[in-house]
C-alpha cells in the first residue's frame, strides 16, 4: 500500500470540522484511492462502519440515487441517532442538485463531510453560495517526482529515472506497470475520456473537433504564451471557419474546469497587474502531452521541466504565474500568504549568456530568488542567487 501522504495530512488536518471538504482534480489522479485511504483511518481510530458512508457515483450500483431528493433519503435512513456520520461522495457533480443536499446534511445533523469531483465547477456557482467560508478545496494532482519514485520502489539514483518521469508522466496507474504499450493505452483513455466525458458531454458539444484542436494545440505549445486570436488564426488556417477570440477561450475555459491545463497569468512586477491578453498555459500532465503528440521527454525538453516546475509549485500550495518585468521574462512568480519566489527554469546555465541569472538580479526587492537547472554542475550561487539542481528541488 502507498500512501499519498502529501494530501493525507490535508485531510488529517480537517478532520471533524465543520468544513466541507472538496477534494478536486482531473480524472484518474488519485482522489478515489485517498478518499478510501482516509476512510480506512477512521476505521482505524475505532469508528464503526455503520457511522461512514462512502457512495462513488460513477458505479451502477448507486445510479438510483442522482437526484438530490433520492440521495438524501437515502442518507437518512442509514442514520445512527446521537452519532456523528462520515459521508463520502466521489463524482458528486454526477448528483442533480448535489448543492443543496450537501449544505443540509451540513445543518441536518453532526456530519463529516468529503466531497470530490473532476470539474472546477464544484468550486463556483450555488455550492460558494451555500457554503461560504464552510468549504475548503484540496487539489489532488498526479504523481510528484518524489510519489513517481515511490510508487516504482526506487530508492536510490532518482535521475536515472527522470526522463521516464517526464515522458510518461506521473498517472498512478501509468506508474504501477512496466509494459510500454499499456501504458500508452492507459494515457490514450484518460486523455479520451476527459475530452469525451468531463467536456464534450458536460459542455454539450456537437462538434468535438474545434476542441480537440485547441487541445492538442496547447498540450504542443506548453510554456509559449497564448492568445485567444492566435489559435483562432490556426484553426481557421486548418479549416474551421467559425473559430474566433471568443470561442476560443470558452473552450480553454472547459479544457481548465476539466483540469487538463493550469493557466499561468503574465503578470507585471514593476507595475504590479495582471496583463489580461496573453497567458500560459500548463498540462496537468506531461505523459498526456507526449502520448497524444507521439514525442518523448527530448521533445522540448527546456518546456516540459517548466511544465513539470509549474505543477509542484502547485502541489506546494503557491498560486503560480509568469512575471514580466520591462523586457525581461521571469519563468514564474510563486506566492503563498505573504511569501514570495521567483524561479527560473532552464536545461543549463550557458557559458556565454547570463540572462537566466541577470532576469533575477535585477528585480527590485529581496525576494527568494531561485534558478533551477538540469545540471547537476551549475549548482552553487551567482550573485546572491541560488542554482539549485532541479531533481534535488523536486525531492526536498
Amino acid at each position: 500500500m502507498i500512501v499519498r501522504d502529501l494530501y493525507l495530512n490535508k485531510l488529517r488536518k480537517f478532520q471533524n470540522t465543520e468544513f466541507v471538504k472538496v477534494i478536486t482534480g482531473v480524472r484518474r489522479s488519485g482522489k478515489t484511492f485517498i478518499l478510501r485511504l482516509f476512510r480506512d483511518e477512521l476505521r482505524q481510530q475505532g469508528i464503526p462502519d455503520d457511522q461512514i458512508i462512502f457512495i462513488n457515483f460513477e458505479s451502477m450500483k448507486y445510479q438510483d440515487l442522482l437526484s438530490k431528493n433520492a440521495l438524501y433519503d437515502y442518507v437518512m435512513k442509514s442514520l445512527i441517532p446521537d452519532k456523528k456520520m462520515y459521508l463520502f461522495f466521489d463524482e458528486i457533480q454526477r448528483v442533480t442538485g448535489w448543492e443543496d443536499v450537501i449544505n443540509s446534511f451540513r445543518v441536518d445533523f453532526d456530519a463529516d463531510i468529503y466531497v470530490s469531483g473532476s470539474n472546477a465547477s464544484l468550486l463556483s456557482g450555488e455550492l460558494a453560495t451555500l457554503l461560504t467560508g464552510r468549504m475548503v478545496e484540496i487539489p489532488i494532482y498526479p504523481l510528484s517526482f518524489k510519489e513517481y519514485l515511490q510508487f516504482r520502489d526506487i530508492t536510490d539514483q532518482p535521475e536515472r529515472y527522470f526522463n521516464d518521469y517526464i515522458t510518461e508522466g506521473g498517472f498512478p496507474a501509468v506508474a504501477l506497470v512496466d509494459d510500454a504499450s499499456v501504458k500508452q493505452s492507459i494515457l490514450d483513455g484518460i486523455y479520451s475520456s476527459i475530452l469525451l466525458r468531463d467536456v464534450t458531454e458536460r459542455a454539450q458539444i456537437r462538434d468535438d473537433g474545434q476542441l480537440t484542436q485547441i487541445s492538442n494545440y496547447l498540450l504542443s505549445e506548453i510554456g509559449n504564451l497564448i492568445s485567444g486570436n492566435k489559435i483562432a488564426g490556426v484553426l481557421s488556417n486548418e479549416g474551421f471557419k467559425t473559430a474566433n477570440a471568443t470561442s476560443v477561450l470558452r473552450y480553454i475555459n472547459l479544457l481548465q474546469n476539466a483540469f487538463l491545463f493550469y493557466p499561468a497569468k503574465r503578470y507585471d512586477i514593476r507595475g504590479k497587474a495582471y496583463l489580461r491578453t496573453v497567458a500560459k498555459y500548463y498540462a496537468v500532465d506531461t505523459g498526456l502531452r507526449n502520448t497524444t503528440l507521439n514525442r518523448n521527454y527530448h521533445d522540448n525538453f527546456g518546456h516540459q521541466i517548466e511544465n513539470i516546475v509549474y505543477l509542484e509549485l502547485r502541489r506546494r500550495g503557491y498560486q503560480v504565474d509568469v512575471g514580466k518585468d520591462d523586457t525581461k521574462e521571469i519563468d514564474f512568480i510563486a506566492r503563498k500568504g505573504n511569501e514570495t519566489r521567483y524561479y527560473q527554469v532552464t536545461m543549463q546555465l550557458p557559458d556565454d549568456n547570463d540572462r537566466e541569472i541577470s532576469n533575477l538580479a535585477v528585480l527590485p526587492d529581496n525576494f527568494p530568488k531561485v534558478v533551477l537547472t538540469a545540471n547537476r554542475m551549475d549548482v552553487g550561487h551567482v550573485n546572491g542567487i541560488s542554482v539549485e539542481y532541479i531533481i534535488d528541488w523536486l525531492l526536498s
